[in-house]
C-alpha cells in the first residue's frame, strides 16, 4: 500500500469516527454531563486506537522500505 493510499485510509477512519460520534451525541437521550463524559471517553479511546494504528502503519512502512532497499 502506498503512503498516499495509507493516509487516505487513516483519514477515512478518523472521519468515520467523528461522524459517528456526532450522530451519537445528537441522537442520545442523555443529560449534558453524561454526554460530555461519553464524548471524552470516546475521544480517549479513539486517540489510543489511532495511535496504535499509526504505530503499526509506521512499522509496516519501515518493513516495506527495508524490503525495497534489499532488492
Amino acid at each position: 500500500m502506498s503512503e498516499n493510499r495509507t493516509g487516505e485510509v487513516v483519514s477515512a477512519f478518523l472521519l468515520g469516527g467523528i461522524i459517528g460520534a456526532a450522530l451519537g451525541i445528537l441522537l442520545a437521550p442523555a443529560s449534558g454531563r453524561e454526554t460530555r463524559e461519553k464524548v471524552c471517553d470516546w475521544m480517549d479511546e479513539t486517540k489510543e486506537k489511532t495511535k496504535e494504528k499509526l504505530e503499526k502503519l509506521e512499522e509496516e512502512i519501515k518493513r516495506r522500505k527495508e524490503q525495497l532497499v534489499k532488492h
